[in-house]
This record gives structure tokens, sequence and C-alpha cells, in this order.
């Protein structure tokens, strides 16, 4: 047994396809094919079931992809720690992020990341929340940006900033020309939020709930584009994270921003990696670079 077919076992795992699967790992699909069969002779168990429905991974196939994804991982850890020795600033870093942040965080300190690491590839993994947990368990990829809480002991978390919600309204709303509004003048307003999945849904739910108001029903977002879109055109009020109305995002015509007064709804983001990472010193000093977001956008933490 080898780590060359445990990487194809996973890659069959994940793509459920032995055509796509081998495209994965750079491979023709014969000599995946092969490997998998020499590995199930050699372990003494049939680990796929193979139909013309595609792959099925049978009950002791899908516990041997399991400890396959952490020794591959544990593989990588043995590499970074290499890499490290020579050159701890450069090589690939996958960062996951997910949609209500990425776009909106990005462009404030990727010039700095950029500055302070040039040797270093930053690969962005754009996913939603529960996703970018699991793929940090498993190894594949290096650290997230999440928003708190996040119930994890086998990871590391590192706060960085919190960032305050905006209730955003039509411009002809009654709220539109205020200054500040207290969030129980959320009461009895129809919200509008995004789809399941997506933290901020949690987040704004749980302050409407408190307002006292009422979540749009018929209707889920799937992005912070749609829900502008829904405001300017009356269907209802929604919040949105700072990061997502400041520069350089343009401003969306026919929608007024109004702050709610302290205490204001905000969220926490923390960077996340394993505690066992081999990148955990650097990626210490990639969260400071990361808290470099303008002062009046976030508040460091």
């Amino acid at each position: 047994m080898n780590l060359r077919s445990l990487e194809y076992l996973v890659a069959l795992a994940d793509h459920r396809h032995f055509g796509r699967a081998a495209e994965a790992v750079f491979v023709s699909q014969p000599t995946l094919s092969s490997a998998i069969k020499k590995l199930e002779a050699e372990l003494g168990v049939e680990l796929v079931e193979r139909g013309t429905r595609g792959v099925i991974l049978t009950e002791p196939g899908e516990r041997i992809v399991a400890r396959a994804r952490m020794l591959l991982g544990d593989a990588d850890s043995i590499r970074a720690i290499a890499r490290q020795h020579t050159d701890p600033e450069s090589g690939s870093l996958r960062l996951g992020v997910f949609p209500t942040l990425g776009p909106y965080l990005l462009p404030h300190v990727l010039p700095a990341v950029r500055q302070r690491f040039p040797r270093l590839e930053l690969l962005l993994v754009e996913e939603k929340s529960e996703t970018l947990l699991n793929q940090l368990r498993d190894g594949r990829i290096d650290a997230a940006l999440l928003a708190m809480p996040n119930v994890a002991p086998q990871l590391h978390e590192e706060p960085l900033f919190d960032e305050e919600f905006l209730l955003a309204v039509p411009a002809e709303h009654r709220l539109a020309g205020a200054e500040q509004v207290p969030t129980a003048a959320l009461a009895g307003e129809s919200v509008l939020l995004l789809d399941e999945g997506h933290c901020l849904r949690d987040q704004a739910l749980s302050v409407c709930q408190m307002a006292g108001a009422d979540e749009r029903r018929g209707f889920r977002a799937t992005s912070l584009e749609t829900l502008r879109q829904m405001v300017a055109s009356g269907t209802g009020v929604t919040l949105l994270p700072r990061l997502a109305v400041s520069d350089p995002v343009p401003r969306s015509p026919g929608i007024a921003l109004v702050p709610l007064a302290a205490p204001a709804p905000s969220r926490r983001i923390a960077m996340y990696w394993r505690s066992t990472s081999a990148y955990s010193g650097f990626l210490g000093q990639l969260a400071d670079v990361l808290r470099q977001v303008p002062g009046d956008i976030v508040t460091p933490v």
C-alpha cells in the first residue's frame, strides 16, 4: 500500500467516476482502475461497487477513505514542514472563505498579503461555512475565514475583527432618512434573507427574531447581490455586513443604508486552522495581516 494508491481512492470517492477521478489526479483511467484493484487485492476487501450508474463505496471502503484522507493530510503536513524549514513564506497555501465575506474582504487585505509575503501562492476556496469546516478537518484546505462561533475542538481559532450590520431599506422607506435606528425598529418589517446554509442567514435571523421582525415568506436569496436588487425593488428590507457596502463596492441605487444603534448587531470573523498544522506559526503571521482592514469598516480584536 502506498500514498499514491490512497490518493487515487480518495479521488474516486470524491468524483464517483473512474474517468473524472483519473483526470483529477492526472493519470489514465486504466492506471487508476488497476491501482484500485491492486489495493483491494492487498487489503483483501472490496472497496467500490462498479456499476453502470457510477461508483458506490462499500462500507469498508467508506471507512478506509476517511482514514486515507487523514493519512494524506499528514503526508502534506510532512512536506509542509520540510518546505517551511527552508522558506516558511513560500509555497502554496489553501485559504477558505465564505461567499458573504470573500469578495468584500479580499480587496482590502490581498495587497498587504502580497507585499508581506511576495513568494506565497495564496489559493482561495469559496464555499459555505459547513463545507469549509469539513474541508479543513480533512486537510483539503490549510485555513479558513469563518464567522464565530464554531464548535471545533481540533481547530485553532484566531479572532480577527468584528463587523457591524447595517439596515438596508428601499430609498422611499420610512426609515431611509434616519441617522440611526434601534434594532427594535425592525418590528413588523418584512426582512429578506439568504438561503439555508449561509451563516449570514442565521445571524440576521437571530436579529430579526429579537426585534420582532418576520422573514419574507417565499423568498430566499443565494447571494448578497440578489438581496440588494430585491431591496431596491421595494420588496423588503435586509441586513448587510459593513464590508459588503464599503468601497470599493459601488453604491446600490434605490437603497438607503441606516446604521443600527448600539449595541449594533455584528459578526466576529476568525481564522481557523488545524492545531497540528505545520503552518501554525506562519498562519499566525498571516492572521495579523488579515486584521489590517481599515478601522472605519471593522473593529480589530
